[in-house]
């Protein structure tokens, strides 16, 4: 079986939705989820969330193919030439900058998803009020899960 490398998601988070590889959002840390998921480490963590989801569909792959990839130990950087290989949709480097922008900024934009926000963040840091985007939710998440204090 080959080295996976995978991270101990019962032990840290997966890198940050905001950490870039080829430019893209989100990747990271899908590909720090994938890896645990293979290794039986993901603890609370889900591989192909919705927001790993949004990757997924803007680049064209297949998640469970992706995760056999990261299962025969691939690195980041041959899981980035192997999605712009296999994708289905050859993104440019300024949409694909666009699109990690918008993700940066994205928050809840219906009135469920707003309860929803609203109610996580109240628990989570009531006091912030920089908390305005998913990562930015996301981001307090992870810290207040691994023992910080907002």
């Amino acid at each position: 079986m080959p080295e996976i490398n995978a991270p101990d998601l019962t032990k840290r988070a997966p890198r940050s939705p905001r950490v870039r590889l080829g430019g893209y959002a989100i990747l990271p840390r899908m590909l720090d989820k994938g890896r645990a998921t293979v290794a039986g480490k993901e603890g609370e963590f889900h591989y192909n969330c919705p927001l790993d989801e949004r990757f997924v569909e803007f680049v064209g792959i297949d998640p469970e193919a992706m995760k056999k990839q990261l299962a025969a130990g691939k690195s980041d950087s041959e899981i980035l030439g192997w999605i712009q290989e296999t994708g289905k949709h050859k993104r440019t480097d300024v949409e694909i900058a666009e699109w990690s922008t918008y993700q940066d900024h994205r928050g809840p934009s219906d009135l469920e998803s707003r309860q929803f926000f609203n109610d996580y963040h109240a628990k989570l840091a009531p006091h912030r009020e920089d908390i305005r985007s998913w990562f930015d939710i996301l981001d307090i998440d992870d810290f207040v899960s691994y023992g910080g204090k907002p």
